[in-house]
């Protein structure tokens, strides 16, 4: 979709993007505050920021509780969501472009006049353990907080996270919102018809009555390689893995797109070199690997299912691919074949207002960096082979890596494994 985006500062301190999209019939709106669980006051907390994400949408200034907000939010098809990161506690909103005052009004009465209460706090404290619990049936889950353990990150796992939510009390989610919800702090993109009613938005955010307070930096956290962590589980039939290559510090999106191009190659499809040969060879169902962009760290990760009996199998053809790319193995065939793959998929993801808007949150909401979609394809054709393989080399020569599964196998199993990741 056709767009032109415009950065605006507001007179309270606020920052965020301004995405006019001509003709849309849709508005999309995220509103960022570095509030996540690194933030909380202390780690017998941790799970504060998440609590207070779920009051989001619950009483408030206007309405009494969360039924009677959403009856009114969602009466003509609206819908908001919030999620909470390590950084971020983030609210999304989207909405027919007829009725996008009475959103944002909604939007401002949600985020600026919440009305905490005990009520409602008994029963998001339920629900956010009904959800952790949940999401321990889950072994990636499960497996990728240890990983950031294992390389030093200041996280907990899932069990600790639960445990922290009974210390939680009503003046804990007061003053974390009060610290945390601020102008200063306050990030947000604004995706669809904004032609002739910028100033208009720009004046309605500049009223939110949000107090000045502080921008808070990201915090940095000492990295280093990690042993192998092994997750018992009896009735777990088979190996679920994830390790973690770090390099200590923030990748560019030309240099993200590069790696995403490896990652392709790797174990994009089943013409890949790991997971196309392992699927061939019947070792395994599915892999991947991805690379996920901090502003201090960014991580190159694989995750994965193996049976016990193929686990040592697949692990060496892990260990000879990824060799083999770090030593400049690659075909021209399959690099040209990764960038045409590349800028297809990356030409698909700009089809609707909320996905503009998610590409745009990606950087800006990491480091406030502008990176437009018009410069990505460009990026894209310009993808140097030697950089591929130097940004690789650069992943695997770091001294940063993190290695955890889920199974019911011996540690000594694991450990036998993780001899083959060192590349």
């Amino acid at each position: 979709m056709k767009h032109s985006v415009e950065e605006v500062r507001l007179k309270n301190g606020a920052s965020g993007l301004l995405i006019d999209i001509p003709g849309a019939s849709v508005m999309a709106t995220r509103v960022e505050f570095r509030a996540g669980m690194l933030y909380a006051k202390n780690p017998n907390v941790y799970e504060l920021p998440h609590v207070v994400e779920h009051l989001a949408f619950g009483a408030n200034a206007k309405y009494r509780d969360e039924q009677a907000f959403e009856a009114e939010f969602t009466k003509n098809g609206a819908y908001h969501n919030a999620w909470t990161s390590d950084v971020s506690v983030c609210y999304e909103t989207e909405c027919a472009d007829f009725e996008w005052e009475r959103i944002m009004e909604l939007q401002k009465v949600s985020i600026c006049e919440p009305r905490f209460n005990e009520e409602e706090l008994k029963s998001e404290k339920s629900n956010v353990r009904s959800e952790l619990t949940g999401y321990m049936n889950d072994y990636y889950r499960l497996l990728w907080p240890r990983v950031q353990q294992a390389v030093g990150e200041p996280v907990l796992d899932l069990t600790a996270r639960r445990d922290t939510i009974s210390n939680i009390e009503l003046k804990d989610i007061r003053e974390h919102y009060r610290r945390t919800h601020t102008a200063a702090n306050m990030l947000f993109i604004i995706a669809g018809r904004i032609r002739g009613r910028k100033h208009k938005i720009i004046r309605e955010l500049e009223k939110w009555p949000l107090k000045p307070g502080e921008k808070f930096d990201i915090p940095y956290a000492e990295l280093h390689s990690g042993e192998a962590v092994s997750i018992r589980r009896k009735d777990a039939s088979n190996i679920t893995f994830g390790f973690s290559l770090v390099t200590h510090r923030y990748l560019s999106p030309g240099e993200a797109a590069i790696m995403g191009c490896l990652n392709h190659i790797l174990n994009g499809t089943t013409n890949s070199k790991i997971f196309g040969k392992a699927r061939k060879q019947g070792l395994v169902y599915g892999m991947g690997s991805s690379i996920n962009v901090n502003t201090n760290d960014t991580y190159w990760d694989f995750e994965g299912e193996v049976n016990v009996e193929n686990a040592d199998a697949l692990f060496s053809l892990i260990q000879a691919e990824m060799m083999k790319a770090l030593n400049g193995e690659i075909s021209d065939a399959d690099f040209e074949a990764a960038k045409s793959y590349a800028l297809g998929r990356f030409q698909m993801g700009a089809q609707t207002v909320g996905q503009i808007a998610d590409y745009y949150a990606e950087n800006y909401f990491v480091n406030e960096s502008v990176e437009r979609y018009d410069d990505m394809p460009g990026l894209i054709r310009s993808i140097d082979k030697a950089k591929m393989i130097e940004l690789a080399r650069e992943f695997a020569g770091s001294g940063i890596k993190g290695f955890a599964t889920v199974s019911s196998v011996e540690k000594a199993v694991i450990s036998q494994l993780e001899t083959k990741l060192n590349f």
